[in-house]
């Protein structure tokens, strides 16, 4: 299949510099410091994860968070291959596998604006790399592509809806078009595909809410350290 790419002015979005500070992760852009989204975000799952990390211990859990961050990467590599036509450089069974099962998903994307592409909000201060702003049956969306261990409940997603509601934000502030969706496609490991459709209006206020806890714990950990 030959995905069609839409002519956007590119030359909008920023040419960021990453820095990591104190752990967190930020983008340099035009002499400000935006925090990552998916840092900002992190936050809210801070206390589950160390309840988690200590269920079943600090070895398994860091070696847990790697596979999956390398599986996510894997995947992420093989969508962006197969949306520019290019020949997939991944081989592991694992992500092919996964990938193989997202394919017809992915299938329904059309008329591509971005792909893999960093964008910010100076109303936000925040920054992020969007998997892809395209249609996707007929309606211009932020898409994200999620992998995971097994079947995920919609309670659990939360951080993936206010992610791309963020991304939705950032990209209407640059280019001055609305996005009528946010959709999030994910695949695990244990088969199962998921697809969720939802109006980024709905987690405007909770992303808001968000970073303003990120910026108050930010100020805390700098005024500590001082």
């Amino acid at each position: 299949m030959k995905f069609k790419f839409v002519d956007i002015d590119k030359s909008k979005l920023p040419k960021p510099k990453r820095r990591n500070v104190g752990g967190i992760r930020f983008y340099e852009i035009d002499g400000q410091q935006y925090p990552s989204v998916t840092t900002i975000l992190s936050l809210k799952k801070t206390e589950e994860l160390k309840k988690w990390r200590e269920s079943i211990g600090e070895d398994v859990a860091t070696w847990e968070m790697r596979r999956a961050a390398r599986r996510g990467n894997a995947l992420h590599s093989l969508v962006e291959n197969y949306i520019k036509g290019e020949t997939p450089a991944i081989r592991d069974v694992l992500p092919l596998g996964m990938f193989r099962l997202i394919k017809p998903y992915v299938d329904q994307i059309d008329n591509i604006h971005l792909l893999e592409n960093i964008m910010y909000s100076e109303k936000l201060t925040i920054a992020g790399q969007v998997d892809c702003v395209a249609e996707f049956d007929g309606k211009l969306s932020v898409i994200d592509f999620k992998s995971a261990n097994k079947e995920r409940q919609e309670a659990w997603v939360e951080n993936y809806f206010l992610q791309t509601t963020a991304y939705a934000i950032m990209y209407e502030e640059i280019f001055g078009k609305p996005i009528e969706q946010i959709v999030v496609l994910l695949v695990a490991e244990d088969g199962a595909v998921q697809v969720w459709k939802k109006d980024p209006k709905d987690f405007q206020p909770k992303l808001l809410e968000s970073i303003n806890d990120f910026y108050k714990y930010y100020e805390k950990q700098n005024k500590d350290k001082s």
